[in-house]
Parts: structure tokens; C-alpha cells; sequence
């Protein structure tokens, strides 16, 4: 198996203690099933090509530039030397600014995942101090890094034997949750309806296993894939119909405790019904006993 590629190169830096890193994408799409656009016709592969918008006529390369639209339909030209003016230069420097509480990063600044490794034997000790050093704290260091031509804010943390990059979005980048939750109303939730709801999620409880995943539609797309190129007949799935019975919320929570996974609830209604008639049965012995003594 060949090495994979690596896609930036560069250092680590913490302080004074500088090592040699590699950095390679963490995640790939080279699986998923990609088609292209094809003349069904010649069975030739398409090309696309750039056209003006108003005349129609197709833009060769050296035509082409850049344009910020300042006004609906009227452009800005940036020139290729003004906007490498203002790029910034990279240092191939991954410089550790700080170290944060690992629960204190929102999920939402989660951006893409690297994997960082020792670039070579020379910078092993370093790295191994650092990544070390880490793991004997509870923190996520945060550092800059230049990736095409922009800066980004990349937070570290040990993972095996390397370290785990994954680049954080910029505060603009996010939108406010408050335009989408606003107007959401507050109901009045009985207790009890709370209380079966949670039952649920207890028969449910699992640990995270990513290898139970399952992309259907990938799965699909293969199976239609093959049996094309294999000339086999397509046939149609017949898609089930929703059912359009409507059900309180009360009886959907004791239906759903019903269903799948219900036993570990019935259970622990079993086992409160057992003790509640073991109470009621020693309240019986002890008035037995105090009728036989005032006898």
C-alpha cells in the first residue's frame, strides 16, 4: 500500500520546542458514488464551459478574472497581483497559542479533521513531548495555521500515537441560533409525559459506534450501479405508505414503550409492583400479630 500523500508540511511549535509535522485529511470521499453528466446520446462525457452572462459567448481562459458585486450587476475587478498583496504569507509554522478546557469548544466550530504526524525520525522526541504533555491534560491546544492562502484557527489534541488537527470557523461563519428557535413556543409538559419520554430514552441507551452506521442510499446507488452494468432489469421499490391515523402524545409515548426495547421499563414496573405487594403483605402479618396479642 502506498504512503498517503500529505497536505501540508511545515512545524509544530510550543514555546521553544519546535518538530517537523506532516498534515493529512482525516476523512476521504474517494467511496461515495460520484456520476458525471454524459451526452445520452454518443455516451460522451460533457464538459462545462464558462459564458457571459448577457451576450452568451463562451469565455476563454485569459478573459477570465474576478468581481465582487458592489451593486446588483455591477462588479468590483480585482486584479490576481492585488489580491496576492493582501494573502497572507505562509510560515509553515503551526504555532500553539493556548490551551483550553476540551468542553469549552462549541461543536458548531468543528470544521474539517487532520491527522499530524512526526515528519521524519529527527523531530520524533519533540513531538512525543508535546503530544505527551497533552494528554496529561484535560485541554485542546489552539494554534494558526495557513491552508490555501488563508489563515485558520486549528485545534489540537493527542489521538493514538499522533495528534488530531480540526479546523475551526470564525465567529461570522456561524449563524444565530436565536433566528430559528425564537419562535418557538414553551408548551406545558405534564410530568408524566416527561417521565415516559425518559423511559424511552432509557431503553435506547447505547455507546457511540460509528461502525454501525449505514449509508442506505450509498448501499443502493452501488446495487443499481452493478446490476446496470451487469444489463440486469431495474425494478422499482415500492415505497411504504405513512400511516395517517393521528395519535395523541400520551398514547405515542405508551405505545413506543410498548414496542421495541419496552421490556427493560416493564421491568422496573414489575419489580415497584413486587415490592408495593411484599409491603402490603408484611402490614398484614403485623396486624395479625397485634390481634393475637390483644387476644
Amino acid at each position: 500500500m502506498p504512503s498517503p500523500r500529505a497536505y501540508w508540511k511545515g512545524s509544530l511549535k510550543l514555546s521553544l520546542v519546535t518538530c517537523p509535522v506532516v498534515l493529512y485529511p482525516a476523512t476521504t470521499s474517494v467511496e461515495k458514488t460520484k456520476f458525471h453528466m454524459i451526452n445520452t446520446e454518443t455516451g460522451n462525457r460533457l464538459k462545462q464551459q464558462m459564458v457571459d452572462s448577457e451576450t452568451g459567448d463562451v469565455v476563454e481562459t485569459e478573459q477570465k478574472g474576478r468581481g465582487y458585486e458592489v451593486t446588483k450587476g455591477e462588479y468590483v475587478e480585482i486584479e490576481k497581483d492585488e489580491l496576492e498583496a493582501v494573502q497572507i504569507e505562509s510560515t509553515h509554522t503551526i504555532d500553539i497559542d493556548s490551551f483550553v478546557p476540551r468542553d469549552e469548544i462549541d461543536k458548531r466550530y468543528l470544521d474539517n479533521p487532520y491527522y499530524i504526524a512526526p515528519d521524519g525520525k529527527a523531530g520524533v522526541d519533540a513531538f512525543a513531548v508535546i503530544r505527551d504533555a497533552m494528554k496529561d491534560k484535560d485541554r485542546v491546544a489552539l494554534a494558526r495555521i495557513v491552508l490555501t492562502s488563508r489563515e485558520h484557527v486549528i485545534a489540537i489534541e493527542p489521538l493514538g500515537k499522533g495528534l488530531l488537527g480540526t479546523t475551526l470557523r470564525y465567529p461570522y461563519e456561524l449563524r444565530d441560533e436565536d433566528a430559528y428557535f425564537d419562535d418557538i413556543k414553551n408548551p406545558r409538559i405534564s410530568k408524566d409525559m416527561i417521565e415516559l419520554a425518559s423511559h424511552i430514552l432509557d431503553t435506547k441507551a447505547a455507546h457511540f459506534d460509528p461502525s454501525k452506521f449505514k449509508d442506505e442510499y450509498e448501499n443502493a446507488l452501488k446495487a443499481l450501479v452493478r446490476r446496470k452494468a451487469s444489463g440486469k432489469p431495474i425494478k422499482a421499490v415500492a415505497r411504504e405508505e405513512k400511516a395517517s391515523n393521528v395519535v395523541s402524545l400520551m398514547d405515542a409515548l405508551k405505545q413506543s414503550l410498548k414496542g421495541r426495547g419496552g421490556g427493560k421499563t416493564s421491568g422496573k414496573s414489575h419489580a415497584r409492583r413486587a415490592t408495593g405487594r411484599q409491603r402490603s403483605a408484611k402490614k398484614t402479618q403485623r396486624s395479625a400479630a397485634r390481634r393475637r396479642k390483644a387476644s
